[in-house]
């Protein structure tokens, strides 16, 4: 292999480029190997022609002697007819017993013996020029001049691969004509010889030229197959991917025994079978083919390429997920002769993407669709129902007295009632409708076709009802309820997001209806509860009154357990609404639009304190879509960070996967302009909303944070949520990102984080949310510690 990389780094020789030198044999070529292949191939082309040669010096010899009868003595001509055929003909057996081939090798030394034969040859022939011709008449003259010609000629054919020989006897025997028709007067005869001569010799050159051009271009040829197909048993024998092949007719030839293995056949069964038999398995018998299948028939049939292409094949009773490519093959005469391809198993990495997909789409502790797919679901209901000028609608459901459940019986009793209240939804579903969990104590149902007001107003009172019946739960007997909002597409609106909030303003009305009923979207429904409305004018002026304010979360190293950062935390304590969770005045503010100078207020603050840290102490601070969609969110960042002197990779932004739900309105394109500053970004409770692997790939996190949901699970064994985990700090590390598990509140919770390869934790174990002299004092301790150590 290493001979045969090191030829490929010389140029191939082109007509012009080969000296006459190394041709003849006199000198070797810049790649010695290579002209020892082409000099065998020069000797293999005279041993073919030898015989040839042979036959012309007879008919030469016959000639002569018969022109010559009747003028030189019967002794002397056959003497001489007897050496040219013994010379002759030990040339032609020193050509046909030569040891070389064509693929061999062969020295300078080889050639250069050939020139011996040329001369020999051309010796025992200029006896005609210099003594036949001499003494002979004219016309007998001419006929030797004619046998001449034809030997010189024949010699620069049959002898020209054979260079230093060719032109040895061309150049002695011309001399000898030349030399005699000088000596005879005739000087334009011997020019004209001469040029004949030397003619010949060109012609010799170049042809010999020519075959040197031609091997050349073969031994390339031959090196590059063999290249390519070391690299492909190379291919084979280190990769888990295998290659397939077929002919004209589409049936398996050249099984390799690692494709033969794959299909759960030996070589022997495989070799000649019907391409498409071998992947359809059983069903070639029944006729019943996957798509994927279909697809492939069609581009086998018109002779395409195609790329990685997914399709089921049953192997030995198991469906299994191969990924293949292909191209079609041609010969020299552009003859379709099949086609080569390479396939490989993707069984693991399918079911890896396909529960990774669904952890993006369906809601962990439910298994119900999560907003995304709601959303998904909705918009395709919106266009059909656009398209065939159809109704659809959406209902948002919100659970009544499930808070009460949560503070009186915990956290673990209220999902295993949300869980029932996902049974008894399905149980409801048809296929003509899709209930999904948008979050909390928060449900919807999409309906695809709405056409029927009556009906869809009985699916509405019947989840009501079911709803409403008790629940058995670990012993104990809970009565809930639900209240919904309804809204139609497209009167109620005519993209998804509003219908969205026609449901929603809808449900508001069913709460302060009092509960346990549903209530239609009405045009007259623009101002939200009196509740909501007062409290978004006191959050108007709630931070010009400095009613605002932030509490710092520890964020540590999940190994040492010493402190990275913190998370700032906003938090609003009204004087006349008293603590108001950010639950509530969050959603509120991003409604009201006010989230973009309460964002500001927050970076701002956060830098500022976090620039009288130590160095190495992070900022983490949590950014809303809505701010993102505003391209002056760049100005902000940048102005908070200059103004404070904090530098940009202290500080970390952390956003919900609800980002990329707002694409088009540039949230993405603000981000990007922000990490180009040098800010991290931090993918915050990555698989409970709008998951996408897409944006999670495409977008430069630094890290992702795992759900206090997921870890509280993982604590209780629960095995959807260990696999979560395991999967979310897999996918992490393979893109160069760390990992922060969120609620870990025990010192076992937080061994297990450790074990699944967190990287940092935050949570009650490690510390609540602290007041700014709290959190100061706790980084500036951190820091001394570290640096004394």
């Amino acid at each position: 292999m290493t001979t045969r990389s090191s030829l490929s780094t010389h140029p191939r020789p082109g007509p012009a480029s080969i000296s006459f030198r190394t041709l003849v044999g006199l000198r070797e070529g810049s790649d010695a190997a290579e002209w020892g292949r082409i000099r065998a191939t020069q000797l293999t082309a005279g041993r073919r022609l030898a015989l040839f040669l042979l036959a012309v010096n007879l008919a030469g010899v016959t000639a002569t002697v018969a022109l010559m009868t009747s003028i030189a003595p019967l002794w002397g001509l056959l003497s001489w007819g007897a050496l040219v055929t013994a010379v002759a003909t030990t040339v032609a057996f020193r050509r046909l017993a030569t040891r070389h081939r064509g693929d061999g090798y062969a020295t300078m030394h080889d050639m250069r013996d050939t020139a011996y034969e040329g001369v020999c040859l051309a010796a025992i022939w200029s006896v005609v020029p210099l003594y036949f011709c001499s003494h002979s008449p004219s016309g007998t003259t001419a006929g030797l001049g004619v046998v001449l010609t034809i030997l010189m000629t024949a010699a620069s054919v049959a002898m020209a691969p054979l260079v230093l020989a060719t032109l040895a006897f061309l150049a002695g025997l011309g001399l000898a004509i030349c030399a005699q028709l000088a000596a005879s007067g005739t000087y334009g005869a011997a020019l004209g010889s001469l040029i004949f001569t030397m003619l010949l010799m060109v012609v010799c050159i170049t042809r010999a030229r020519s075959l040197v051009v031609i091997r050349a271009g073969e031994i390339t040829l031959e090196e590059r197959d063999e290249t390519v197909s070391l690299l492909l048993r190379e291919f084979e024998e280190n990769r888990a991917d295998w290659l397939w092949e077929t002919n004209a007719s589409r049936r398996v030839i050249k099984a390799s025994s690692r494709f033969a293995y794959a299909c759960g056949l030996d070589p022997i069964t495989i070799e000649g079978m019907p391409f498409l038999q071998v992947l359809a398995g059983p069903n070639w018998e029944t006729g019943t083919f996957p798509p994927g299948l279909h697809a492939l028939a069609e581009k086998l049939k018109a002779r395409e390429s195609f790329r990685d292409l997914r399709l089921p094949v049953q192997i030995g009773g198991e469906e299994r997920w191969w990924q293949i490519s292909a191209s079609p093959r041609f010969g020299d005469q552009g003859k379709f002769c099949g086609f080569r391809g390479v396939g490989s198993d993707v069984t693991e990495q399918r079911a890896s993407a396909d529960k990774i997909n669904r952890m993006a789409r369906f809601d962990t502790l439910t298994g119900l669709p999560n907003r995304l797919m709601v959303n998904e679901t909705l918009v395709r209901a919106m266009a059909e129902a656009d398209k065939w000028r159809g109704r659809c609608a959406f209902m948002m459901l919100d659970l009544d007295r499930f808070k009460a459940v949560n503070d009186t019986l915990g956290h673990p009793i209220g999902d295993r009632l949300l869980g029932r209240v996902s049974e008894r939804l399905e149980q409801l579903m048809t296929d003509n409708t899709m209930c999904g969990r948008l979050g909390g104590d928060e449900f919807a149902v999409v309906i695809r076709d709405a056409s029927d007001t009556p009906a869809v107003e009985r699916l509405a009172h019947s989840i009501i009802e079911l709803l409403s019946r008790p629940y058995e739960v670990d012993q104990h007997t809970l009565y809930i309820g639900a209240s919904i909002g309804l809204a139609i597409g497209p009167r109620d609106g005519r993209t998804s997001e509003m219908l969205i909030r026609s449901a929603d303003l809808a449900l508001y009305r069913a709460k302060d209806a009092g509960r346990g009923v549903f209530r239609t979207y009405e045009p007259e429904l623009h101002v939200q509860a009196e509740e909501r409305r007062v409290l978004e004018m006191a959050l108007r002026s709630a931070v010009d009154k400095g009613e605002m304010y932030l509490v710092y979360q520890p964020v540590v190293d999940a190994g040492s357990g010493h402190l990275r950062g913190f998370e700032a935390l906003l938090r609003w304590t009204s004087p006349e609404f008293g603590p108001v969770s950010p639950v509530k005045f969050i959603p509120l503010a991003e409604d009201a639009r006010l989230i973009a100078p309460i964002g500001a207020w927050v970076l701002r603050t956060a830098c500022e304190e976090a620039a009288r840290w130590p160095s190495n102490i992070r900022i983490a601070v949590n950014v809303s879509p809505d701010q993102l969609q505003n391209p002056n969110f760049v100005t902000t960042v940048t102005s908070a960070l200059s103004n404070t002197g904090l530098s940009a990779e202290r500080l970390e932004l952390e956003v919900t996967e609800s980002v990329f739900m707002h694409e088009g309105l540039g949230a993405t394109k603000v981000l990007e302009r922000v990490l180009d500053l040098g800010v991290r970004l931090s993918l915050d409770d990555f698989g409970t909303g709008y998951s996408s692997l897409g944006y999670l790939s495409r977008t430069r996190f630094s890290s992702i944070k795992i759900d206090r949901s997921f870890v509280q699970d993982a604590a209780k064994g629960v095995r959807e949520a260990i696999a979560i985990i395991r999967a979310v700090v897999a996918l992490a590390k393979s893109l160069g990102m760390a990992t922060t598990a969120e609620g870990v509140e025990t010192e076992a919770e937080h061994q297990m984080v450790q074990e699944f390869g967190c990287t940092k934790v935050q949570g009650f174990y490690f510390g609540r949310p602290l007041p700014v002299e709290e959190a100061r004092a706790l980084a500036s301790r951190r820091w001394d510690e570290s640096a004394a150590a």
